[in-house]
């Protein structure tokens, strides 16, 4: 499948403060507060929603394609990402601002101080998709993610428009849209991917109860945290798939990015929704268990064993050909 992934394209700046912001705190002096924190480290992470799912779908042997804005400064996380098999050559380049960056200082009571500047990823929404199917000799589907608001609506109509196959996936974007926006981005989606709080606060912005909700979109998939996953569709019941099993969990960060990516990964292998599923799950949880949301490796065999471990041997079986040699 030709799958172009739209969405943020961000890095990351993590700091930690061997203190606690409180002690340097004067409850009424808050008005003209001026502090400057000694931090002892600093780590830079690649990040941003469309990233991690290209990262994702490369890692299990794709070759997705990112569309998204970014500034002059995109150069190391541009090879970073080819190196990895991702298609970069329709990322739209800012003459004026620098790549979308979160800085955070934590403290030793996991308090945060934290800026998100969202830079170039605001001329997202002048990029159009039509170049990108002409250059690849059309597209099977698009995937629009949490970007500038009104790049994901334009992606979404375009995609209408054109009779692209497109997943709507608002995310933390959700907060910026009202239900007008809502009704936009996902109206004659194939795929709305939401977590159960998302689809709850969907659903109150957009007025639309459970049914409603699946006139407009074909599959509804919502990710349900440590209870696994549930997909329903207009025409099948509801499917549950429950986490994989996992060995240690260190950071949730990129952890619904690594489900996404799995699950049209899968789906792009002609398999069903169930093992779509199981494999967004298993991929999860590798990111789940590293430290960064772009630094976990497939290493396919094992892959395929530990879905054995979590799902059955038929899951494995089913998977096999599309990793190994």
């Amino acid at each position: 499948m030709k799958i172009a992934v739209t969405g943020s394209i961000a890095t990351d700046h993590l700091m930690s403060f061997p203190g606690r912001f409180a002690d340097q705190l004067i409850a009424d002096q808050l008005h003209k507060v001026s502090l400057s924190f000694l931090v002892d480290d600093l780590v830079l992470r690649r990040g941003g929603v469309a990233a991690n799912i290209a990262f994702g779908m490369a890692q299990l042997g794709l070759s997705p394609v990112l569309l998204g804005s970014v500034g002059a400064d995109f150069a190391d996380y541009r090879s970073w990402l080819e190196r990895h098999g991702v298609d970069c050559e329709s990322v739209h380049v800012s003459e004026v601002a620098h790549t979308a960056r979160f800085v955070c200082t934590t403290d030793t009571d996991m308090c945060q101080i934290a800026s998100f500047y969202a830079g170039a990823m605001s001329e997202a929404r002048n990029i159009e998709l039509s170049p990108v199917a002409q250059r690849l000799g059309g597209l099977d589907l698009v995937l629009v993610s949490a970007n500038d608001p009104e790049a994901m609506i334009r992606h979404s109509a375009e995609c209408r428009e054109r009779g692209y196959a497109f997943v709507a996936d608002p995310s933390q974007q959700l907060a910026r849209m009202d239900g007008a926006d809502v009704i936009g981005l996902i109206d004659g989606a194939d795929y709305l991917m939401t977590n159960d709080y998302e689809k709850s606060l969907l659903q109150s912005k957009a007025g639309l109860t459970d049914e409603q909700l699946l006139d407009r979109v074909k599959v509804r998939v919502t990710t349900l945290g440590k209870d696994g996953a549930e997909i329903a569709g207009r025409d099948f019941g509801t499917i549950h798939v429950p986490i994989a099993r996992e060995i240690q969990a260190v950071d949730p960060t990129g952890v619904g990015d690594g489900f996404r990516a799995g699950f049209f990964a899968a789906l792009s292998w002609g398999l069903g929704l169930e093992r779509a599923a199981q494999v967004g799950s298993l991929l999860a949880t590798l990111v789940l268990e590293t430290v960064g949301t772009q630094e976990y490796d497939v290493r396919h065999d094992l892959f395929v064993k530990r879905l054995a471990e979590s799902y059955g041997d038929a899951a494995a079986e089913d998977v096999r050909p599309h990793l190994l040699p």
